[in-house]
């Protein structure tokens, strides 16, 4: 049996992006995750992200694993690339249509296992070689598609719904990704949609790899009392380091602050991300600051959302290969495959 899908019918008052286009428009599939999932929050603020910046819908690529959250990318930006690849391996099919193709707008989503389980030997090294995409994960630390085990995310001493207690200290990827030198590093919440926003458009705008760590209470297997990935329990304890605000470089960036209160970042393409001090004194272009800031949050057990640390200098993986300028997608095969001789002279160099 076949089903066609219906297309999707604009009001004639839906506002429009700079592309002429609805938000309607860079919707996906309907989701099938559980009713209340935080997972289609976080779907929500990236629809709204991509159509705000009013990306072309064929220039994102969409890239996955396997798992609750990576079945996410079907449900946002129906018309752009996608692929769901092999449990915990999306960075390197990541790398590869990178390389082919830089002219893309990279997004993987992934989850707490996908990524700091099977896949962290991979996540480790699309951060290393600073590789261009933005990097979400939809952090609510258990296994929700195989009844609710815990990640390696789950924190010490959090309690699972049928009991038992979590023995094993965590993987922060935050702290784990600004070790290794990802040059975007922030955490948000995916029922925090104002602060999500500008967050997912930042990471979007910034060349190089941009982690996004968002916490997303599974409502299943981990919504309840015990949990520290709960619902109550993260609005309870959350305290952000940073209000964030985005403005495209389409907008007129003619602004003016009293001193000390804001600290602007201006990203590679001419926008601007704005980040307005709350009660810490903290600055996020300061690596080590970033670092111990979030050391002490977790023996203060805090939940801190925000940016926590931003470089714009780091160059890129594309820019460190010292690439052509043409994507290798766009380049002729006269060019991109040698000629018999060549290959014949390289091997006989290596002998």
């Amino acid at each position: 049996m076949s089903f066609i899908a219906k297309p999707k019918i604009n009001h004639p008052d839906m506002p429009k992006n700079a592309l002429g286009l609805t938000a309607r428009q860079y919707e996906g599939a309907m989701s099938t995750l559980c009713a209340g999932c935080g997972h289609d929050s976080i779907t929500a603020a990236i629809t709204q992200a991509i159509w705000e910046l009013a990306i072309p819908p064929e220039r994102i690529a969409k890239m996955s694993g396997i798992g609750c959250s990576s079945k996410t990318t079907a449900y946002f930006v129906g018309n752009a690339h996608g692929i769901n690849t092999v449990h915990g391996r999306m960075p390197a099919v990541a790398t590869g249509a990178n390389v082919a193709n830089r002219e893309l707008y990279y997004i993987g989503v992934s989850g707490d296992g996908d990524t700091l389980s099977i896949g962290l030997g991979q996540f480790a090294h699309a951060i290393r070689r600073n590789l261009d995409m933005l990097y979400v994960i939809e952090n609510n630390g258990v296994y929700g598609l195989t009844k609710g085990q815990f990640s390696a995310s789950a924190d010490l001493g959090s309690k699972a719904k049928r009991g038992e207690v979590n023995s094993f200290a965590p993987i922060d990827p935050v702290l784990f990704g600004m070790s290794l030198g990802a040059s975007f590093v922030a955490r948000g919440f995916s029922g925090d949609k104002t602060q999500l926003v500008p967050l997912l458009q930042a990471g979007l705008m910034h060349e190089g790899f941009a982690l996004i760590d968002v916490i997303s209470p599974c409502v299943t297997f981990n919504d309840h009392e015990g949990s520290t990935k709960s619902f109550k329990f993260f609005k309870e304890h959350e305290e952000a380091v940073n209000e964030v605000g985005f403005v495209p470089a389409f907008e007129n960036i003619e602004v003016q602050y009293d001193p000390g209160t804001t600290t602007t970042v201006r990203m590679h393409d001419g926008s601007e991300m704005r980040l307005r001090k709350l009660e810490r004194d903290y600055d996020a272009t300061n690596k080590v600051a970033a670092l111990s800031l979030l050391a002490g949050s977790h023996e203060k057990g805090e939940m801190l959302t925000g940016v926590f640390y931003v470089n714009t200098q780091t160059p890129s993986f594309i820019e460190m290969l010292n690439m052509t300028e043409d994507s290798l997608a766009t380049l002729p095969e006269s060019i991109v495959r040698p000629p018999k001789k060549v290959l014949e002279e390289i091997m006989e160099s290596l002998r």
